[in-house]
Parts: structure tokens; sequence; C-alpha cells
């Protein structure tokens, strides 16, 4: 997805926000271009107040004057916008692979709705081809690990689980100070089922599947910007 498309998806979403809004703001690339032009909004006089999903959201929500809060402070959202890695027909996702997944779920479901910005690549049938991330707890991994592998070969994984690393080749660290695993699955079968499988093994923290979460989604593509709804 080009820079332009992403900003394109960015100033498509940014119509949804109206002024007083509590804002969920998201994590990754297509954020930062809705930051940016949510920070000029901000500077020609709209009023609202974000919470952040990430550190990195945060200072760019700061270089670009974005006032922020805290869940504990506003423990109820109106909308949080934020990207995806996949998404399927019913708008359930596969989101993660910047490794927010965790707090991006918490913000996304403390608000009445949540807008995926998203190139037409992000679109499938059936999710599972982009890596599913898992946050784990570092304490107990060789567990978590057995744990996770019995699970997701119920659930037909048909490549491997990953720990995920950092550029300089330690392991990734969440700002919750957690684990991530990858696993690649190819296509997954039953979205829900894997999901609750998953979360009720001890030392999982969460899941990148966000079902029944979001509400819409801002698609870029050379064609254009398109809104899509949820298939039921």
């Amino acid at each position: 997805m080009s820079e332009q498309l992403k900003r394109q998806a960015a100033a498509a979403a940014l119509e949804f926000v109206e002024d007083g809004m509590k804002l969920g703001i998201g994590t990754g690339s297509t954020a930062l271009h809705f930051v940016e032009l949510l920070g000029e909004k901000v500077a020609a006089g709209m009023s609202v107040i974000g919470v952040p999903t990430s550190e990195r959201t945060a200072e760019l929500c700061k270089i670009n004057g974005v006032p922020l809060t805290t869940l504990e402070e506003t423990p109820q959202l109106d909308l949080t916008v934020d990207g995806a890695d996949e998404i399927d027909p019913k708008m359930r996702l596969i989101k993660g692979g910047g490794g927010a997944l965790l707090r991006e779920k918490i913000v996304a479901s403390a608000s009445k709705n949540m807008i995926v910005i998203a190139d037409k690549s992000k679109i499938v049938d059936t999710l599972g081809a982009f890596p599913l991330p898992i946050e784990v707890m570092p304490f107990g991994l060789g567990s978590t690990m057995i744990a996770l592998e019995n699970v997701c070969k119920h659930y037909g994984m048909q490549g491997s689980l990953t720990q995920r690393k950092a550029s300089d080749g330690t392991n990734f660290v969440t700002d919750g100070k957690h684990y991530i695993i990858d696993a690649t699955f190819g296509r997954i079968s039953d979205v829900e089922g894997l999901d609750t499988a998953l979360r009720a093994i001890p030392g999982v923290v969460e899941t990148g599947l966000f079902v029944g979460i979001a509400t819409k989604a801002v698609v870029a593509g050379e064609d254009g910007v398109s809104i899509i709804d949820p298939v039921s």
C-alpha cells in the first residue's frame, strides 16, 4: 500500500470523527497518517481527546498536538481507528503485526465503534495467510509453547510457531513486557473456536484475532476509497 493510499484511507476515516469525541488511536504506518491529519484538525479547532494503543502512537500524538488521556481517566470511548493485517467478510481481523495487539484490543473493546483503515490487499476470504500473533507471558514459555502447538495443530495449523525477534536479534518485547509467538496457519477454518481455545491456555495473554469488534472498514485502492460494512 503506497503512502498516498494510506493517507487517502486515513482521510476518509477522519470523516467519521466528530467534535468532542473520545478516540482510540491505533498503531502502525496507516495510523501515522491518521494522527497527522487529526493533528491538523485539532490545530484548526476540533476538540477531541485520544487514547493511544502504543508508546509509539503516544509519541506521534504529542508531536502532532493531539491531546491524550488514559482508559483509567476515560474508560469509555466513542470510536477507535486502527489498521489490520487481514480482514474477512464478517469484519473479523488479524492484528498484531506491529506488536501492539493487547493494547489495541483493550482500547477497541472500550469503544462504541471501531473503524479499520486498510488497503485492498488486506481484504481476504479466509483469515490465516498472515501469521497469527499470540501475546504470551515470558514465565513458563516452554510449557506455553507445548500447549500452543497442541491447540494450533488441532485447528489445522499448516506451518509453525515462531517467537518474534527484534531487529537486533533479541526477543521482541511488547509495551506490556510480553513476548509474541507468530502462528502460520495458511487458513483458519474456525476463527471463534481457535480464539477461545488459545485464550484458555495459561500463559497466553491475548490473540491477534479480533472477533465482533470492528464495525466498519475504510479500504483504499487504485480505484479510490470504499466503505465496507460486515456481511452478517
